[in-house]
């Protein structure tokens, strides 16, 4: 469970004694370890996407300015003094946007271009908890941890503005170089630039997505939280959403006025029903072809939006398949994952087994860089013999590159010792290792949510120097994360 999810879930421990106080006024019980849990986690993660943000703005930010001044150089080859001034003015925009991120943060429910659910969600509660925390024995209303959570949560919501006011400063840093470089001929050297501008793009997008990701058990908690009439009620008036559409309230009469002016269903069927009956007998079949029609065009268009750069503040997407890979987390990157490879005697039973674990470094969505060790043990001759016992160990090193859908070429050298050995102390020597080059096939499927399986067929280019001879084609089964 991810810390957001944990939040969710002590906030619903947590907001059940006060809603018991709101509806029978008896005294609330003490929930200081839970409310404790609570408000670490909201300041935990609402701090390490805070300073996460700022660490990415400030990388990319630089790396922009560096890519505009290689531009500017190459435009003086054409225009000195145009291009001097150019690159003064880039300058001094640059310091000045600089200056302005390194003001105060806004404070919680400033504008926001992006509508972040969970967010405002915690955000309230926090509200919430300040306005009736002295309903608690504890009297949370003024305590340091609440402040903190506040304070943090206000901090993460300013740091999500200023990245959207970065991200509309760079697009119209990219159209003022997209009209300088054309007239002089130079349109096509902006690529460089449109790449750093995407991934900034999709760098803020990933951590929207981490604030906006419920797993099974927040969703649920979500849902037990707005059966609640304490907190529905709460957030209804003080939400963003609340704010922006003016949700109503519980009661019928503030129904009424928020809907007031809106057309009912029934009015919308009237006057469709109207408009078919004059249309003639084919204008059903008609407006359900328009509807399909229209309703392809707005998935189209949702799945154009919900993309990195597709968003009105966000920057276009540059004409070049980006890396997936490039804005996650070094921990990200990694595949760690397991294979199984048997070598049988003359019967049924397998003489050895081939375990060994692995690590991969996701370079890009089609290529992986990885490490391993094996560990061979022996179950004996036979059946009727079966005896554990230790035939070697080994490490390894491998490459995959995509081929076309599932299937990649894998490719990778070996050390293995293949001896059988009571003592670890005789793999000091080096004499019995043997070295293999592997190239070969693998299929990737989907094993579970998160399980990948895989199947390889690799051919081993050094088995006859081995001795004695090993196999040349081997095959492995494993399975990653």
């Amino acid at each position: 469970m991810n810390p957001l999810s944990r939040v969710i879930a002590l906030l619903l421990l947590y907001l059940i004694p006060c809603c018991l106080y709101a509806q029978d006024a008896r005294p609330a019980p003490d929930a200081g370890p839970i409310a404790t849990g609570y408000l670490e986690a909201v300041s935990v993660k609402s701090g390490f996407i805070s300073r996460a943000i700022d660490k990415q703005t400030e990388k990319y930010l630089s790396r922009l300015q560096r890519r505009e001044a290689r531009l500017y150089k190459k435009l003086a080859q054409k225009d000195t003094a145009a291009a001097a001034k150019a690159l003064a003015a880039s300058r001094q925009q640059y310091a000045s946007l600089r200056q302005k991120l390194a003001g105060a943060s806004q404070k919680i429910h400033a504008r926001q271009t992006k509508y972040i659910p969970l967010l405002d969600t915690v955000a309230t509660s926090l509200q919430f908890l300040r306005q009736y925390g002295n309903l608690f024995k504890q009297g949370l209303a003024a305590s340091r941890q609440l402040n903190d959570a506040l304070a943090q949560v206000n901090n993460l919501d300013g740091k999500l503005q200023q990245a959207e006011d970065v991200q509309a400063f760079i697009k119209d840093r990219r159209q003022q170089l997209t009209e300088q470089l054309q007239q002089a001929g130079m349109g096509d050297a902006m690529k460089s630039f449109n790449k750093e501008a995407y991934y900034y793009s999709a760098q803020l997008t990933e951590y929207r997505d981490a604030l906006n990701d419920p797993d099974k058990a927040a969703r649920k908690a979500i849902g037990l939280l707005n059966g609640l009439p304490a907190f529905r009620s709460f957030m209804q008036q003080n939400s963003l959403l609340a704010s922006l559409f003016g949700a109503p309230g519980d009661n019928a009469t503030s129904a009424a006025q928020a809907l007031g002016g809106l057309q009912t269903r029934t009015s919308v069927q009237d006057l469709i029903q109207t408009q078919l009956a004059a249309a003639g007998p084919n204008a059903s079949a008609m407006m359900q072809q328009n509807i399909q029609a229209a309703q392809s065009q707005l998935n189209a268009l949702k799945d154009k939006i919900n993309r990195p750069g597709g968003g009105s503040g966000d920057i276009d997407m540059p004409g070049f398949t980006p890396n997936q890979q490039r804005t996650k987390t070094f921990l990200q990157r990694l595949e760690y994952g397991a294979n199984v490879q048997t070598q049988r005697t003359g019967s049924f039973f397998p003489a050895t087994t081939d375990l060994a674990l692995t690590a991969g470094y996701k370079l890009n969505d089609k290529s992986t860089l990885g490490i391993g060790a094996s560990y061979r043990m022996g179950w004996g001759t036979g059946i009727q013999h079966i005896a554990l016992s230790h035939q070697g160990i080994g490490f390894r090193s491998f490459a995959d590159v995509k081929l076309k859908g599932s299937f990649w070429i894998s490719g990778g050298t070996e050390l293995n010792y293949r001896s059988a050995f009571r003592d670890f102390s005789v793999l000091n020597d080096f004499s019995p290792w043997q070295r293999s080059a592997l190239m070969g096939l693998t299929k990737k499927y989907k094993a579970g949510k998160k399980l990948k399986g895989n199947i390889q067929l690799l051919y081993d280019f050094l088995w006859n120097q081995q001795a004695p001879a090993a196999q040349p084609l081997l095959f492995r089964v494993g399975y990653s994360l």
